[in-house]
């Protein structure tokens, strides 16, 4: 895997780079948000960079930033996305927007960036929302970071785990969980709240 390109830009457009690295030209795709911050041609350049591989091709995506890079493969990752989608979100919305629509489940801010619809905005906010690391500005932790608390929360954890193991989808587990956690609060054991979350599942 090629994790780093470092040399000097001979082509340079929207749509791919050409990174020159000792007489080798490498392809790299890149969002906008990478694209408006590079230097001219000729001059050197650093990307962080992403090894997609096909079985009819092998494909770099370049970032300037890791930041950049992390929340691209997180994206990926998301059922339906591939590196192009993935490209194109990054093009309409900075890394930090992006974390923080997904932390808050802002669905409008999401379905704002060209290419993404209501059903795909939705299954961002629902597989990423406890992968995603974001610090709101502010002392006091926001409605939506206590969320994320408590969605880190041990027991929350080992509930949800098991009614996978029970073979619930993940979505379906976690706000089930989150639900009766906010019912029973900090006194009931994991048998309490598994068994109170199968019984709310039971009915669905």
């Amino acid at each position: 895997m090629i994790a780093t390109v470092s040399g000097k830009i001979t082509h340079k457009s929207p749509e791919f780079l050409i990174v020159d690295v000792h007489g080798i030209g490498y392809k790299i795709i890149v969002p906008l948000s990478t694209y408006y911050k590079l230097p001219e041609i000729n001059n050197p350049v650093f990307l962080y960079t992403y090894t997609h591989v096909r079985e009819d091709a092998l494909m770099l995506f370049g970032f300037l930033t890791r930041d950049e890079k992390d929340i691209f493969e997180r994206l990926i990752g998301v059922s339906q996305i591939g590196p192009k989608l993935a490209v194109n979100i990054l093009s309409g919305i900075t890394a930090r927007e992006l974390k923080e629509a997904i932390a808050k489940g802002d669905i409008v801010k999401l379905i704002s960036i060209p290419g993404i619809g209501r059903k795909t905005a939705e299954r961002i906010t629902l597989e990423l929302r406890d992968k995603i690391e974001f610090t709101f500005e502010g002392s006091q932790p926001s409605a939506v970071s206590r969320q994320l608390s408590v969605r880190r929360d041990p027991l929350f954890e080992d509930a949800v785990s098991a009614l996978i193991n029970l073979g619930y989808k993940k979505w379906m587990a976690e706000d089930t969980v989150k639900q009766v956690r906010g019912d029973i609060g900090e006194k009931g054991g994991i048998e309490d709240l598994i068994k109170k979350s199968l019984k709310i599942l039971s009915k669905s």
